[in-house]
């Protein structure tokens, strides 16, 4: 090996060594800028394209929802024949419903306008033939039309009523492009931007810029013919102003799409100037680097020709091993780029794992809050529904309670007892919905997990049989909770079901309890929380399926293993709580359930149910009854009367008080606590206790959560055996009598 050569000696070789590596650094940092700057755009362009679909679908779908929930009112059991009052009193619930809502509702049959709130409340629509007689079979959101009446263009969510099989009535609710316009708006998009709403017609319902001026307008012929072929996709085509994009659409499940583009040349990128300047002045110093190693003796070559190899492999990528050159200088680059090779591919590791790790934490985020805004507007259209199921429960009830005492047939005997066995059958249903709901009444109470999760843990054993092993564990320092233990011992029976059902042999659940952290309360109130975790080593289930998990009557599992309302006794007990129950899954590995649920603290306290007496009479008692349904309101008053009581029935809770007010002559009120008006049944209870406190209260509802709310009143729930009624009845007359 030749001897060790100088700076001085090599003086061009060095600045050769130098600059040329700079200059494929700064080629290199070119493309990667143009490249990146790119992929850059591109992810914009499709992040704000799906970002705003989906909030179109969910705009469109709250609307459906709300179409779907007012072609469900008793209003139109009638349909197409509805009477006058009727249809004026179904007006009414539908303004109310649609506040703050743009757009009108309109109820037609096949050959005219039934309803039209577009007219004064006080009048209904003229009875003239709909533009289209032709009734729509099936929910449907149609593309934007001309409106003859308004003038503009406007777009319809349409919910068919059927009857025996046939359709009678649509109820449709217009979508106005102002408030597709109020989307786009909201996303403050740059000036020299595109984005655009685009109905399944190909129609622009609103955009910018331009605004609501081009609804109606067709959109480009390259961009329907690719909306009609693909759901969503990257494209590049000529604005309605004629300027050259590159565009992102995405269509929603609801059939309309929404498009984000921006000016081609943006989107290809520019150089900056920095970079610009870097390959500039790389290029100068290789031109006078050249020049100067033409008078350097041939001898350079091998050294240099080793580092351009080395430069080469680093930027491909690969490892670089310092090569000896036999020059001091040269050597000591080798080892430089050596370990910049080193250093550039740990960084390179290390930034696809946080690349990685961001995109699945945004992507489990997006997850998250679709399924609990999922859940919980299926929580409120449940409760809701449980609510009306339980009135009729309750006019059923009374009515073969009625029948029972007046009905002296021994024939008539075994059908009425089977109807009240069906009644009860039917209330401990409509109690899981409204568990899963957040409405059932609960006994909270502070539990210490360190004590009751072995207790419970020896239950859970039973379920899980001998074939699955299971291991508890409760960290130091946990702190106590405040929920109801039952709730809280059915939840963790039903984990152990599912965890069961998932493991085909032999398997191990873990149970374990903690204090949660900042990130596991991430979208809780503010408070302090436990997290109990339950994780089985099952089979565990796909993504789709896991978003379903928690819906009351979803199950896997065929009608004769589970009624699907396992899980959603869990969220429903979590969600009363004042927590929340998630669930992560790996098909093939497992699954784990985590119950939240906030710890206790100086303001729980248990609220309390009012027990009714026993062996009550209420011959010739005087009682005013209140409640909105009719057919409950009558059979309650018949039942009633065949006691021995004297019944005055209202349907308003102020029409009912400015009656007792009047004239106080009654014994004792029985009142809904769900009413129509400004004036529900608690309200009027805290009135008649002001002004009347002699007139003892008994407050009735199907939502047994209610009892949380009635300020220590007296607590039936619906359905209510007559025993039971006449007890609480006859309880509290006893009971203010002898005030």
């Amino acid at each position: 090996m030749g001897r060790r050569l100088s700076v001085r000696t090599r003086l061009a070789l060095l600045v050769l060594s130098v600059v040329f590596p700079a200059l494929l650094a700064a080629l290199w940092v070119l493309g990667l800028t143009y490249r990146m700057e790119r992929e850059a755009n591109e992810r914009l362009l499709k992040e704000t394209a799906r970002a705003v679909s989906m909030v179109l679908d969910s705009e469109l779908a709250q609307r459906r929802a709300v179409v779907r929930g007012l072609s469900l009112s008793r209003m139109l059991d009638g349909a197409p024949d509805i009477a006058p009052d009727t249809l004026r009193a179904f007006d009414l619930q539908a303004r109310r419903t649609l506040q703050g809502v743009r757009g009108w509702l309109e109820v037609r049959s096949a050959d005219k306008v039934l309803v039209d709130t577009r007219w004064p409340l006080s009048a209904l629509a003229p009875e003239t033939s709909a533009d289209d007689a032709e009734l729509s079979d099936s929910p449907v959101v149609k593309p934007l039309v001309m409106s003859t009446q308004q003038g503009g263009y406007h777009a319809a969510l349409v919910e068919p009523l059927q009857r025996d099989g046939q359709t009678v009535l649509n109820l449709t609710l217009a979508v106005l492009p102002e408030e597709m316009q109020a989307i786009i708006d909201h996303q403050q998009l740059a000036d020299d931007w595109v984005g655009a709403v685009i109905d399944s017609d190909g129609r622009v319902v609103a955009r910018h810029p331009g605004g609501v001026a081009f609804a109606g307008r067709l959109a480009t012929p390259d961009l329907r013919e690719r909306i009609a072929t693909h759901r969503e996709g990257l494209m590049e085509s000529v604005s309605l102003d004629g300027k050259r994009v590159m565009a992102y659409f995405s269509t929603s499940p609801q059939g309309w799409t929404y498009v984000t583009a921006m000016p081609s040349e943006a989107f290809e990128g520019t150089v900056p100037k920095a970079v610009r300047n870097v390959a500039l002045g790389s290029l100068l110093l290789l031109g006078l680097a050249l020049l100067g190693s033409a008078r350097v003796a041939r001898g350079i070559l091998a050294p240099i020709v080793t580092l351009k190899e080395s430069a080469a492999r680093m930027e491909a990528g690969e490892a670089v091993e310092p090569v000896p050159t036999g020059i001091s200088e040269c050597d000591d680059v080798a080892a430089a780029m050596a370990k910049a090779s080193r250093s550039m591919r740990e960084a390179h590791a290390d930034l696809e794992r946080q690349v990685a790790a961001a995109v699945a934490q945004t992507r489990n985020a997006e997850q998250r809050l679709s399924s609990v805004q999922r859940v919980e507007a299926l929580g409120r259209l449940t409760g809701g529904v449980a609510h009306d199921f339980n009135n009729l429960l309750g006019v059923i009830s009374n009515s073969a309670h009625l029948m029972q005492r007046r009905v002296t047939s021994p024939e008539l005997a075994a059908p009425i007892a089977a109807t009240l066995r069906a009644v009860e059958t039917g209330s401990r249903l409509t109690q899981h919905l409204l568990r899963f709901a957040g409405r059932q009444s609960v006994r909270p109470r502070t539990v210490f997990l360190a004590e009751s999760l072995p207790e419970l843990g020896e239950l859970m054993k039973s379920v899980l049989g001998s074939r699955i092993a299971l291991s508890i564990d409760v960290q130091p320092n946990t702190e106590p909770i405040f929920v109801d233990p039952s709730e809280l011992e059915l939840s963790l029976i039903n984990l152990a079901l599912n965890a069961r059902d998932a493991i085909p042999e032999r398997g191990q659940v873990w149970v374990r309890a903690t204090n949660a952290d900042r990130h596991d309360a991430v979208g809780l109130p503010p408070g302090e929380y436990v997290v109990i975790t339950v994780t089985d080593d099952g089979s565990g289930i796909d993504e789709a399926t896991a978003e379903r998990v928690f819906e009351p009557f979803f199950s896997t599992k065929s009608s004769e293993q589970g009624s699907g309302l396992g899980l959603s006794q869990v969220y429903g007990f979590c969600q009363q709580a004042g927590g929340v129950a998630r669930l992560d899954s790996t098909p093939g590995l497992g699954t784990t359930v985590s119950l939240l649920l906030p710890m206790k603290n100086a303001r729980s306290t248990e609220p309390g149910v009012l027990l009714p007496a026993e062996g009550a009479s209420l011959e010739g008692a005087r009682v005013l009854l209140i409640d909105d349904n009719e057919e409950l309101r009558q059979v309650t008053a018949a039942l009633l009367m065949s006691y021995g009581c004297a019944v005055e029935a209202f349907s308003r809770a102020d029409e009912a008080l400015r009656r007792v007010l009047r004239s106080p002559d009654f014994d004792v009120v029985l009142t809904d606590v769900l009413m129509p008006g400004g004036m529900d049944g608690v309200a009027l209870a805290r009135r008649l206790r002001q002004d009347l406190p002699q007139l003892p209260v008994v407050l009735i509802s199907g939502h047994s959560g209610d009892v949380a709310l009635t300020d220590g009143f007296r607590f039936l729930r619906k359905p209510c055996a007559p025993e039971a009624l006449v007890a609480v009845l006859f309880d509290a007359i006893k009971t203010a009598r002898a005030a």
